[in-house]
C-alpha cells in the first residue's frame, strides 16, 4: 500500500481494527523507513490539516468508517487519498465516497484482503468471542492473558516502570520467535545460558541458578540488558509464571490434566483427582477445569462420579454458577454432541499406539497430549482424512497431497494448536498449513464461549459471564 502510493511524505489513517492489524506485523519504526511520519486514527477529531502529506488510509468497510471517510474527502486534511479497505466494499458505499470527493483528491480504491490479526507466522484469528497447553505462549496466554500481542504485568509484585506492559512478538522479539514453542523448563535454562555467555565475557561470578538471582543479576549489569535487548522482559515474565506455578500447585495440577487426557486409568484418576482437590493451594478454576475434563474423559464409564465430584466442588466453596460449567461443557462437547473420536477409545491403531507409549514412557509428561486438529491434518495429508467427516463443497476431490491448507475453526483455537501446525510445518517438507480462528482461546474464554453456546441451545440460566 505505501509503495503504490509512490515517493513522498504520508500520513497512515486507520481505524481501531487495522490499527491492530498493522501493529501485529510492523513495528513503528519500520514504517517510518518507508516514509510514513504520521499515524492517525480515522475516528480521531482534531487532526491537523496537512496538505503536504499524502493520506494511505487502511480501513475496515463498515459503514462507520464509510461516513467517516466521506466526511473527511468533503472537507481533506491531507494533499492526496489513496484508499484501501481490509474486505469487499459494496459498489453503494463506493458511490458515497465517489460524491463526496469534490475535490478530486482520491488517486486509488482498492480492496486489500487483510481483515485477519496474524499472530504467528502460521496462526490469525479474527478476534471474535463468543461466536457460536503448554508451551511458554501457551503458558503466558492462559495465567497471564495475551491481547494482541501484550500482557499487562502492572499486578506483578515488584514490577518495574517500563514491564508493567509487555509485547511478545514473533517478528520483533528474536529470543521470543527461538523460544514461543519450548516448554518452560527450556525457557529457564535457555536464559541462564544467556546469562552465563555474558558473564564469560565479563568474567563476573555472579551466582545464577534461580528466576530470583536472573532479576538480581540484570539489575547489577545494566549492560548485559543493553546487550541481549529482550531478555530482561521474558524473565519478569517467567518469574511471574514460576510464581503462579508455584503457589497454585499447577504442575500437579497439569500432569494430571495431561494423565486424563492421555492414559485413562479410571481408578488411580478418580483417586488423584480427589486428593488434588483437597489441596488448598488449587484454586477453583484449576479444580473446575479438572472435574470438567473428567467428566469428557468419563462420562460413559459405568463407575464415573461426576456428581461425587461436583458434590466435593459444592464443599470446596466453588459457586453453582461455576458448578454449572460441568454440564454445560457435555452439552457442549460431550459423546452426543461431538462428531470424532475425542480420546483415541474407539480408534484400534489409537489404542495401541498408546499401548506402546505406556510401554517406554514419555518425553515430557507436561506436553504428551495431541490435539485432535494434529490427526486430522496427519490424515490429510496422507490422503486417508475420511470423506463421510470431511465431504467435499462440490464435485472436485483430492487426487494428490495438497501442498497448502487453511484451517479454520468457528469457535477459537489455542496456543496448543498452533503448535502442532508448527511442528507439522517443519517436518512435512512441500507442505504449508496455516489455522486461523474468530479468536485464539484460554480456559476462562472457553468457557465463556460453552455459556454462550448452550444458553443459544437450550436457553438455560447460566449467567453470560462466570
Amino acid at each position: 500500500m505505501i509503495e503504490e502510493s509512490g515517493p513522498g511524505m504520508k500520513v497512515l489513517l486507520m481505524d481501531k481494527e487495522t490499527t491492530s492489524i498493522v501493529s501485529m506485523v510492523y513495528a513503528q519504526s519500520e514504517i517510518l523507513q518507508k516514509e510514513v511520519y504520521l499515524f492517525e486514527r480515522i475516528d480521531s477529531s482534531g487532526r491537523e490539516t496537512m496538505k503536504h502529506l499524502k493520506c494511505i488510509t487502511f480501513l475496515r468497510p463498515t459503514k462507520e468508517n464509510v461516513e467517516f471517510l466521506a466526511q473527511e474527502l468533503r472537507m481533506p486534511k491531507y494533499g492526496l487519498y489513496y484508499i484501501y479497505f481490509s474486505n469487499v466494499i459494496s459498489k453503494q458505499d463506493v458511490k458515497v465516497l465517489a460524491e463526496a470527493d469534490d475535490q478530486e483528491v482520491v488517486r486509488e480504491v482498492q480492496e486489500f484482503f487483510g481483515d485477519y490479526i496474524a499472530v504467528n507466522p502460521h496462526l490469525f484469528t479474527l478476534n471474535i468471542p463468543g461466536c457460536c497447553h503448554w508451551t511458554y505462549q501457551a503458558m503466558v496466554h492462559e495465567l497471564l492473558g495475551i491481547n494482541n500481542n501484550r500482557i499487562n504485568l502492572s499486578d506483578v509484585p515488584g514490577i518495574s516502570k517500563d514491564l508493567k506492559e509487555v509485547v511478545l512478538s514473533a517478528e520483533h522479539d528474536e529470543f521470543y520467535a527461538n523460544n514461543m514453542y519450548n516448554n518452560f523448563g527450556e525457557i529457564g535454562t535457555n536464559i541462564k545460558d544467556l546469562m552465563e555467555d555474558f558473564q564469560k565475557k565479563s568474567q563476573s561470578t555472579a551466582k545464577v541458578e534461580s528466576i530470583a538471582d536472573m532479576k538480581a543479576f540484570i539489575e547489577n549489569y545494566p549492560q548485559f540488558k543493553k546487550m541481549s535487548g529482550t531478555v530482561a522482559k521474558h524473565v519478569a515474565v517467567v518469574g511471574e509464571l514460576s510464581r503462579l506455578v508455584n503457589k497454585h500447585i499447577l504442575m500437579e495440577a497439569s500432569e494430571l490434566e495431561q494423565e486424563l487426557a492421555c492414559q485413562g486409568d479410571h481408578s488411580a484418576c478418580l483417586q488423584k483427582i480427589k486428593s488434588l482437590l483437597s489441596n488448598e493451594k488449587l484454586q477453583p478454576v484449576d479444580m473446575l477445569r479438572l472435574v470438567m475434563l473428567y467428566a469428557l474423559r468419563y462420562e460413559s464409564h459405568s463407575n464415573n462420579d461426576i456428581s461425587g465430584l461436583l458434590d466435593v466442588l459444592r464443599k470446596k466453596g466453588v459457586s453453582d454458577k461455576q458448578r454449572s460449567l460441568v454440564p454445560a461443557v457435555l452439552e457442549y462437547g460431550g459423546r452426543k454432541a461431538r462428531g470424532s473420536d475425542l480420546f483415541g477409545n474407539q480408534d484400534a491403531v489409537a489404542i495401541t499406539k498408546k499401548f506402546f507409549k505406556g510401554l517406554k514412557g514419555v518425553e515430557n509428561i507436561y506436553t504428551q497430549h495431541k490435539p485432535v486438529l494434529y490427526n486430522v491434518l496427519d490424515q490429510l495429508i496422507k490422503g486417508k482424512l475420511k470423506e463421510g467427516s470431511f465431504p467435499y463443497l462440490g464435485t472436485s476431490v483430492l487426487r494428490e497431497r495438497p501442498q497448502d491448507i487453511i484451517v479454520f475453526m468457528i469457535g477459537g483455537a489455542t496456543y496448543e494448536e498452533a503448535l502442532t501446525v508448527h511442528t507439522l510445518n517443519r517436518s512435512t517438507p512441500g507442505v504449508r498449513v496455516v489455522l486461523g480462528s474468530t479468536a485464539v482461546l484460554n480456559f476462562k474464554s472457553f468457557m465463556d464461549e460453552v455459556i454462550q453456546a448452550v444458553q443459544g441451545q437450550s436457553s438455560s440460566r447460566l449467567g453470560s459471564r462466570w
